[in-house]
Order: C-alpha cells, then sequence, then structure tokens
C-alpha cells in the first residue's frame, strides 16, 4: 500500500512532524490528566487508538493520568443481575449492592481492560482506584442518594510517585471516607478535582460531542475558546443547560483549583489528543483561566 493509498503523503506525513514538534518540546514533563469514557470507551477501535495516542504521550515526554467512567457498563451488569436501577436528578441510586457493582465493574472490568490495552505497547500502566493510598476522600452527597460521593479531598501522592516512575497512572472513581466507607463518585468531577491537585498543564475531557456548543443544533456554534468568568455566564443565562453542565463546571473547578487549562474534546474522532496536543488548529473548546488570574 502507497502513502498517498493512506490518504497521506510523504509531504504531509513531515509536515504534521515539523508542526508537532514545537508542542513536544513545550508540553514536556508536563501533567495531562485525560477523563476517558463515552463512546471512545466501548468502541474497540477507538479504545485502540486512544491506548496508542495515551503511549505516544508518554513517549514524547508528557505524563499522562488516565480517570475513567463506566456508568453504561455498571447498568449493564445490573440488569444481568436483575437489579432494578433507579437514577435521581441524573444520579444513579446506589445502595449497597449497587455499589460492590460498581466497585467490581470499575476497578475489576472497566480499569484492568484500559490498563490492558494500554500495557499492549510496553509494561507502563498502573491501574488504581481512589481508595488507594487514601488518594480520594469522599463524603455522602445526599442520603437518599445511598453511596454516591462528593470529593472532599484529593491526596495526589501516590499518583505523583508512579509519574516519577514514567507509569501511566490509571484512576477508578471509587472513593472513601475516613472510616473506609466506600463511594462512587462522578468521573468527571473526579479528573477535575486530580487536576487541580496535580496543578496539571491540562485536564481533557473525552465526550460524544465536538466540543461546548451554544447551540446543541448548531455545530458551527462550537466555542473554540473561553474563559472561567465567560463559562458561569453561559450557564447563569441558560445557554448551558442540561447534561452539559456537569462537564462545563468540572472544567471550570479545575482551573480554579490549579489546572492551567481545561478542554472538552469529541472523543469519537480518532487521535483527537494529537489533534489538540500537536497541532497548530488544535480541536473542541479550551477553557482558560480569567485573564490576569493565574490558576
Amino acid at each position: 500500500m502507497t502513502d498517498s493509498s493512506r490518504g497521506f503523503e510523504p509531504a504531509q506525513r513531515t509536515q504534521a512532524l515539523v508542526e508537532a514538534l514545537p508542542y513536544i518540546q513545550r508540553f514536556a514533563g508536563a501533567i495531562v490528566v485525560i477523563k476517558f469514557g463515552g463512546n471512545a470507551m466501548v468502541d474497540p477501535e477507538l479504545s485502540t487508538t486512544f491506548a496508542q495516542d495515551i503511549v505516544l504521550l508518554r513517549s514524547v515526554g508528557l505524563k499522562p493520568v488516565v480517570v475513567h467512567g463506566g456508568g453504561p457498563q455498571i447498568g449493564d451488569l445490573l440488569g444481568k443481575l436483575g437489579k432494578d436501577t433507579e437514577f435521581r436528578d441524573g444520579l444513579r441510586v446506589t445502595d449497597a449492592e449497587t455499589l460492590d457493582v460498581a466497585r467490581m465493574v470499575l476497578v475489576g472490568k472497566v480499569g484492568r481492560e484500559i490498563v490492558g490495552s494500554i500495557n499492549v505497547h510496553g509494561a507502563y500502566a498502573v491501574g488504581l482506584s481512589g481508595e488507594d493510598g487514601g488518594l480520594i476522600k469522599a463524603k455522602a452527597r445526599d442520603p437518599e442518594l445511598g453511596f454516591v460521593g462528593d470529593v472532599v479531598e484529593v491526596r495526589p501522592n501516590i499518583i505523583e510517585r508512579l509519574l516519577a516512575e514514567d507509569m501511566i497512572p490509571v484512576v477508578s472513581t471509587i472513593g472513601s471516607d475516613e472510616t473506609g466507607q466506600a463511594y462512587n463518585i462522578n468521573a468527571d468531577t473526579v479528573a477535575g478535582a486530580l487536576a487541580g491537585a496535580l496543578e496539571a498543564e491540562k485536564i481533557i475531557y473525552l465526550t460524544d460531542i465536538a466540543g461546548l456548543m451554544t447551540n446543541v443544533d448548531d455545530p458551527s456554534s462550537i466555542v473554540a475558546r473561553s474563559t472561567v468568568t465567560e463559562l458561569k455566564a453561559l450557564i447563569a443565562d441558560g445557554t448551558v443547560s442540561g447534561g452539559m453542565i456537569p462537564k462545563v463546571r468540572a472544567c471550570i473547578d479545575a482551573v480554579e483549583s490549579g489546572a492551567k487549562s481545561a478542554h472538552m474534546l469529541d472523543g469519537r474522532v480518532p487521535h483527537v489528543l494529537l489533534l489538540e496536543l500537536f497541532t497548530d488548529s488544535g480541536i473542541g473548546t479550551m477553557i482558560l483561566p480569567d485573564i490576569g488570574v493565574s490558576p
């Protein structure tokens, strides 16, 4: 097969590498937190390219940290077990049995699959839960939701040690309180809190949309770049609503707590991480601190 039949002439390949070089140099040694979810997680081809991209980021000197959810997989197993699922305000009511299933799916299945797909390319990835090393301290959000948690504190020592050894942490979003009680926590929230605690260069959310749009029915309304204050205004006036609010709030919280920028990307696009990080045009939506405000 020739280069042209693959869609890239040799000159195009060379230009792509030249364009990437300054970004590789700029981000060398930088921590990048990636929240992995949506179709990118359940599509085998996209999962494969995601693993390749994560290994490439490590190979050129970045320090990737993967945070993953697993709501659909939890729902599938609950269904097979014949257990009904109740949702309130978009959150799964989590009793003790449901929590056991969530831990089993997130830590024992989804996390292991991501680790395995990365480690096909080398022994780089290490799976861990927010319970490990006291990484994520949590508290109950609402007694009526059961064991659904909010992040109280992130203690990133275990992540920092793994990064110092050039490993790739893969984090399942189960946290615990001071008594050892476990809680299932929203993955977007955990990713943002972890990025802030690590003072990450970037927090990247892989979603099932092209980015933040002011009109969900109009792809041309995508917001390429915004600030924390601008996003808060969009939430206040109702431009950002529904299921986008938690993702936008997670981006805001990450930037306000220490991450230098947050990004919402379309995880359905192969190699979208590389397009965002290593090309001049980028892709998706970038959220930055307000002008003159250091994260």
